[in-house]
């Protein structure tokens, strides 16, 4: 066997691209929900490229780190399938958190995808070695198997937990380190056999192409880490918001008098007390307080400054003065509490506020109300629920 040591600086900047490409991918996937499905789509592709190219780049700076005593490359077809395992992989973890239901049982699923993306992306590489022979003992394998699938798991479930600043950072951490730790438990128990005697070196990516292969991926992650970090430094902060959102907007704005496209305008904007909250306990509720949590802190907002309501897992996001802020109550809860007709539910996820809606949208047998000024700009119409909501709109 060849024996083999590290370079201690690769190794620390295999760590920090893993770290960099964790949060680049991570920040590219928060606040997808209110957006469109085409461009929550371009958005999960920019996010699993950024995933899956930094677990690419974090194994081969840490190969690019070890120091055996013969010259070894790369076989390009095997290296390039390493990294397509890695992308789509993480890529379909991604499509199953951000088009469907956020339940444990798959955020476990992707998770364990994340881990077979990291696992698969490090034995296709190792196998694409030329030069030497790897060997990997069975040990070594279920351990980074192991190690792959439980922080693959608790990265998909801190990060999208609530989506907050502080889980995207904590699963930042995870899921970079989720990375390295894999790599070198796997190469704790890998050796290098020297090639038989008279064996020809096929044609390889030599070490010195690599390194500009993989210098080359890295500076690109970093350019998008330094977009990311600096629209996620910018983000005010919900807690900074709070005081915002209690301060109450002129209530009379009128809509536009005409949108093209088939867009029916909508009328003023009426008081809520157009609305036939007749008894008491209605008008209570009309001044309901909507809990929210933020950075440890449970605040409230006042019902009529909310503009829609969204369902997310078993909690709800709540739209309100331009901020998505997390919500404990279910989105049945919120259908009881929230006074009716003010929030009327168009679809078994979204609650609108009738009185932020500008502009109201037939498409065929479905509809959406758009808002302006809020996190999220259409709030889609079931088919059943049309021909009520034109009706209550006097449409």
């Amino acid at each position: 066997m060849l024996t083999f040591t590290y370079d201690v600086t690769l190794v620390a900047a295999a760590l920090c691209i893993s770290m960099i490409a964790a949060f680049t991918g991570l920040t590219l996937t928060s606040g997808l929900s209110a957006l469109s499905h085409v461009k929550r789509k371009v958005f999960v592709s920019m996010a699993a490229l950024a995933l899956g190219g930094g677990i690419w780049s974090t194994h081969f700076v840490a190969m690019l780190a070890l120091e055996l005593p013969v010259d070894i490359g790369y076989d390009p077809l095997l290296t390039l399938a390493s990294a397509m395992f890695a992308v789509l992989l993480v890529g379909m973890a991604l499509l199953l958190m951000h088009f469907g239901k956020r339940t444990r049982q798959n955020i476990v699923v992707a998770g364990l995808l994340v881990g077979a993306g990291i696992l698969s992306m490090h034995y296709v590489g190792m196998l694409g070695i030329r030069g030497c022979i790897p060997q990997f003992a069975t040990v070594g394998k279920i351990l980074a198997g192991l190690a792959a699938a439980v922080m693959g798991i608790a990265a998909i479930g801190i990060s999208y937990a609530r989506r907050t600043q502080g889980s995207v950072l904590t699963g930042t951490i995870v899921f970079g380190l989720s990375v390295v730790v894999t790599h070198f438990t796997a190469m704790y128990w890998t050796g290098f056999a020297r090639l038989p005697a008279g064996v020809a070196i096929e044609p390889s990516i030599h070490n010195s192409q690599l390194a500009m292969i993989v210098t080359l991926a890295a500076f690109v992650i970093c350019g998008a880490f330094l977009l990311s970090a600096s629209t996620f430094a910018l983000q005010p902060s919900e807690t900074a918001a709070h005081p915002a959102i209690a301060a109450r907007a002129p209530e009379d704005v009128v809509a536009p008098a005409a949108i093209a496209g088939g867009v029916a305008a909508a009328e003023p904007r009426r008081p809520a007390s157009v609305f036939p909250l007749d008894t008491d306990h209605a008008t209570g509720r009309a001044n309901l307080q909507v809990p929210y949590e933020s950075e440890n802190k449970i605040y409230f907002v006042k019902c009529d400054d909310i503009a829609a309501v969204r369902a997310e897992g078993h909690y709800t996001l709540l739209y309100a003065r331009g901020k998505k802020l997390f919500c404990p109550w279910s989105i049945s809860k919120s259908a009881t509490n929230l006074p009716e007709p003010m929030f009327f539910q168009t679809h078994r996820s979204y609650l609108v506020n009738t009185e932020k809606i500008i502009a109201f949208e037939r498409r065929k047998d479905t509809g959406i109300c758009i808002l302006q000024g809020e996190a999220i700009e259409n709030v889609p119409v079931s088919r059943s629920k049309v021909g009520a909501l034109r009706e209550l709109l006097d449409l």
